[in-house]
């Protein structure tokens, strides 16, 4: 009988080095320290922050812990941080700092997407209320369908504080797109679309006054004004 459970018991802690074996060979962890945030993290992996949050299931990139320990994508290098300063810690916010003036608009620009939906642009990416807006806000009502703007992969769909029901696309050129506020989420995490594909709904969820789509265009962790990336207005209006 003992000899039986010792082989039991031998077989048991095999499989768990086995696995653990394998987790350190997929997967490399960052531990918090104090003052980093999620995006200074991302930037020292060159990782989207919300790619970050996504893989460790973080809904308000705002809040990580000191000692927390975060997962980093498949074969990801530390580089360093831009900030170290404990005494200092900056805040990670949805709503980024602007883009550096030196970003340049690739060739060809206005052929990489397509119009999420078809509506009014009431909010234009820039300075607004003292922060930054960083994509657009176009108006369409309750329950419209929304699309991919390009062919990509779903980093990300679920809830953010301040973003509601939001969706994170990223495409193979690097770029990635965000969808916000919708009244529901159409697609699932790891989940491929193609441009067009329906990815959500309009609603009015999170931080907005009524029902619209908020839209970004992000390269790396830079936030892109979506007007300079779309075709000439046709099935959307600027309102000035």
């Amino acid at each position: 009988m003992w000899r039986w459970g010792g082989v039991v018991l031998g077989v048991f802690l095999w499989v768990l080095v086995v696995f653990s074996a394998c987790s350190r060979t997929q997967y490399k962890y960052h531990v918090v320290r104090p003052g980093e945030t999620l995006s200074e993290i991302g930037n020292a992996y060159r990782v989207p922050y919300q790619e970050l949050a996504a893989l460790n299931a973080i809904r308000n990139p705002d809040r990580i812990e000191v000692g927390q320990r975060l997962r980093m994508p498949h074969g990801t290098t530390y580089r360093g941080l831009a900030t170290t300063s404990p005494a200092k810690p900056s805040r990670s916010k949805l709503e980024g700092k602007p883009p550096p003036a030196y970003l340049p608009i690739p060739k060809d620009a206005e052929k990489l997407f397509s119009w999420p939906l078809k509506g009014t642009v009431t909010s234009r990416f820039g300075p607004r209320k003292g922060g930054f807006h960083d994509g657009i806000d176009i108006v369409a009502p309750v329950g419209t369908p929304v699309r991919a703007a390009a062919a990509g992969r779903v980093i990300f769909s679920d809830a953010l504080r301040g973003y509601g029901n939001v969706v994170i696309v990223r495409h193979a050129n690097g770029f990635t797109t965000v969808y916000a506020h919708h009244r529901r989420n159409l697609v699932k995490d790891g989940q491929a679309v193609q441009r067009g594909d329906i990815v959500g709904e309009v609603g009015q969820t999170g931080r907005v006054t009524g029902a619209s789509l908020h839209f970004e265009v992000r390269s790396g962790k830079n936030a892109r004004n979506p007007i300079h990336y779309l075709p000439p207005v046709r099935h959307a209006t600027q309102r000035e």
